[in-house]
């Protein structure tokens, strides 16, 4: 009876993932097709032709190099000041004592179901006003402040069986608030730091909204891949291979991190691994 389970587990686990895939497959033929037989859909085989002049025609009319490194470096380092400011931000909302500390955390996890659109003019305005358009930082600053809505919450969350034996231990040895937090604390959330790293990184990456308004000079991947659309033609076979292309980094992300990911998600014993 068991191994009759184990195999219908496998038979609709094999379904589903051949479903996920099959938009995959999609996106890779529709890249490799003409645009008059992709138009018609990657599925018809009525006339079917294998051609790289999308892959082509990408790369020598649309600057993708340079907004690979664009895409790159905003996402970088959005990523690395998300990972260094969200485990301070929640060991101080945890173990510290501070006035209104309950308040501002309730302010930071509401702004979790903030939508983008609703702080785009507000932000255009401010940095017009300070001369930050075109600017990366007009992009940065957002992409980390919107993170800690969902990111303090997460490595605070790993923190709640964090055994605060060791945190008594260390202050009785004399050691301060930092002192706590840089020898003790911090070794022991890597695996949710880990994880927050690998979710801003991935939404970084595929962000288009706040660099297609407030960036003119420098564009990351998502917004050359918008641009290729045409006004009066939809271009998939040129749009298939940009998705590809943009796609490549945060899955080979994903692929390599998984494990880190994983342990961010389901580990809460706080024990140095």
């Amino acid at each position: 009876m068991k191994h009759a389970s184990s195999r219908w587990v496998t038979a609709i686990v094999s379904v589903v993932a051949f479903i996920w895939v099959i938009p995959i497959i999609g996106i890779v033929i529709t890249s490799l097709r003409p645009v008059d037989e992709a138009a018609l859909g990657w599925w018809t085989t009525s006339k079917f032709t294998l051609t790289l002049d999308a892959w082509r025609a990408v790369w020598s009319q649309y600057p993708l190099v340079d907004a690979f490194w664009v895409t790159f470096k905003l996402a970088g380092l959005a990523t690395l000041a998300t990972m260094v400011l969200t485990p301070a931000a929640a060991y101080a909302f945890h173990f510290l004592r501070f006035p209104l500390r309950r308040t501002i955390l309730i302010v930071i996890v509401n702004a979790f179901v903030l939508p983008q659109q609703v702080v785009i003019i507000p932000l255009f305005q401010l940095w017009r006003d300070w001369g930050l358009i075109d600017n990366i930082l007009s992009v940065l600053i957002p992409y980390v402040g919107l993170s800690f809505a969902w990111s303090i919450v997460v490595v605070k969350n790993f923190l709640e069986d964090f055994p605060r034996e060791l945190i008594e231990a260390a202050r009785m040895d004399g050691c301060g608030p930092i002192a706590v937090f840089g020898y003790v604390v911090l070794p022991n959330t890597l695996a949710s730091i880990s994880a927050v790293g690998i979710l801003q990184f991935l939404w970084c990456w595929n962000s288009l909204l706040l660099p297609l308004l407030y960036l003119r000079s420098e564009i990351p991947l998502p917004v050359v891949f918008a641009r290729i659309a045409g006004t009066f033609d939809a271009n998939w076979n040129l749009r298939a291979a940009a998705a590809i292309i943009t796609a490549i980094v945060p899955l080979l992300i994903f692929i390599l991190f998984q494990r880190q990911f994983a342990g961010g998600a389901m580990s809460r014993s706080g024990s140095k691994e």
